[in-house]
């Protein structure tokens, strides 16, 4: 994928960025943290060259691999959810196009994200370096079985999880245990596109949740493995 210079990005795009933050506000968005992040995030470099004029559009765009860049009023939505603070360190399960993670980029201390297909990931790494986003850590993977340990290091628990696919059911148990006490998961939870919620879990101790709806949502399923295209 080619990504343009952020540097001389058209100047036009600010106009369509500034409405952009106008209409997710006008659809409930009030925190002023995350609509800063979601403005300093050009999304044009995140989109295919051929839906570049869609780029501040609030829809969901394809981005290959079956996966699509969420519309912007849902990434809203899920990083309001979190209510991510600046020394929180956050899991992203589902890098995709890279957007969201460097959305949540500008909110926490510390980014980890996994992918499942090593094309996405590539792709979304190459934007990271381009917009010199240092505290995010991408790699490929299970994003069901949360973050690996590493070189014998491990980066569980963490303060807030996003996953970005639909669980059946409910998420993982593996996810649900690398939530640090009093931390925030939020999750799309449904059998099928037709009947899925997002959901916020609020881990109260080991095996007790708050749970509560946010709003129907439509995403890819949660699957495991390794894509075969990694």
């Amino acid at each position: 994928m080619q990504i343009p210079d952020p540097s001389v990005l058209p100047l036009q795009n600010y106009g369509r960025v500034i409405r952009l933050i106008m209409d997710l506000r006008d659809k409930g968005i009030n925190d002023t943290a995350v609509l800063s992040a979601i403005e300093r995030v050009p999304r044009e470099i995140f989109v295919p060259q051929q839906m570049l004029d869609q780029a501040y559009e609030d829809i969901a765009l394809p981005i290959g691999r079956g996966q699509t860049i969420s519309q912007p009023l849902v990434v809203a939505t899920m990083t309001e959810a979190l209510a991510v603070g600046d020394r929180d360190k956050v899991l992203e399960i589902g890098t995709g196009s890279g957007y969201q993670a460097a959305i949540l980029s500008k909110l926490c201390r510390r980014l980890y994200t996994i992918e499942r297909h090593k094309p996405l990931l590539e792709n979304a790494q190459q934007v990271f370096d381009e917009l010199k986003l240092r505290n995010i850590t991408a790699i490929c993977g299970d994003g069901m079985r949360g973050w690996p340990v590493i070189n014998g290091i491990s980066q569980a628990p963490f303060q807030r999880i996003i996953v970005t696919a639909a669980a059946r059911g409910k998420p993982p148990q593996e996810l649900l245990d690398q939530l640090d006490q009093g931390g925030i998961m939020v999750c799309p939870v449904g059998e099928s596109s037709d009947d899925q919620v997002l959901k916020k879990y609020q881990k109260l101790s080991d095996d007790t949740y708050s749970i509560s709806d946010i709003c129907p949502v439509r995403f890819v399923p949660l699957l495991p493995d390794v894509a075969r295209d990694a």
